[in-house]
């Protein structure tokens, strides 16, 4: 029987959907981030933060759980040995990688835009009165809820990149958590001049500047930190596709 790309999204998909630890990723995903922005919604004075970035205040635990997710689907098989079966399959290896990223970012993006706007509606109920109130008609707001599902969606795919590279979902979720957690703190610790100049452009940096309401002075414009973040997404999908062509599982 021809194996067709859709066919192979299709049994991603199945894969996707049939185990219970993908559903549970997502859905804490998402309570993280709306959880975590009516909690700042409700507590913050103010401190120069608008009504959107108290909302997305908790994408960044977001982003490690939807990460998570992407690992998942792209490490799980190699411990299981399923891998094997696949690729016997689909001989020609690379559809395999291409179909979990699209399946792993479709997801995230549906489910973390969802709960982005859900976190703006939900934390603009309980906003503190200190902090003036937006509306999704009022400048930058839907771009910064939009793009932290675009964001979001593309750290599903480099949690796929990450966990078929490596091929373990420790490993991957650890490397995941130091280029989102760590990193940006170690760079901190560099002399000012040369912090300065790096900072805008580590991974979650770059990435999370298309969810700012206000671009700052040291962080890039909008649509170019997310462009900076998807050229690392596709860096990391490159080195999966050369492994996973070039060895064996």
């Amino acid at each position: 029987m021809k194996i067709t790309p859709g066919g192979v999204v299709a049994a991603e998909w199945t894969k996707f959907s049939s185990l219970r630890s993908t559903w549970i990723t997502t859905g804490t995903s998402v309570v993280v981030l709306i959880a975590f922005g009516m909690i700042a919604s409700a507590s913050s004075s103010g401190d120069g933060m608008s009504a959107v970035d108290l909302a997305l205040s908790g994408s960044t635990l977001a982003a490690l759980a939807v990460g998570v997710l992407g690992v998942l689907l792209g490490a799980s098989e190699y411990t299981t040995g399923m891998i094997r079966a696949t690729l016997a399959a689909v001989p020609r290896r690379l559809p395999v990688l291409w179909s979990k990223s699209l399946v792993a970012g479709l997801a995230g993006l549906v489910a973390m835009t969802a709960g982005a706007f859900a976190a703006f509606a939900l934390g603009s109920a309980v906003l503190n009165d200190d902090v003036g109130g937006l509306s999704l008609g009022d400048d930058g707001v839907l771009r910064a809820l939009f793009g932290a599902g675009l964001y979001l969606g593309l750290i599903a795919v480099l949690g796929v990149a990450l966990g078929m590279l490596v091929r373990a979902s420790a490993g991957a979720i650890a490397i995941l958590a130091g280029l989102l957690l760590i990193v940006p703190g170690l760079a901190l610790l560099l002399p000012r001049s040369i912090s300065e100049a790096v900072t805008p452009y580590l991974p979650s940096n770059a990435g999370s500047a298309v969810m700012a309401l206000t671009p700052g002075d040291s962080t890039l414009a909008p649509w170019t930190g997310l462009a900076v973040f998807a050229g690392y997404v596709v860096i990391a999908l490159a080195a999966a596709a050369y492994r996973l062509k070039k060895t064996d599982a």
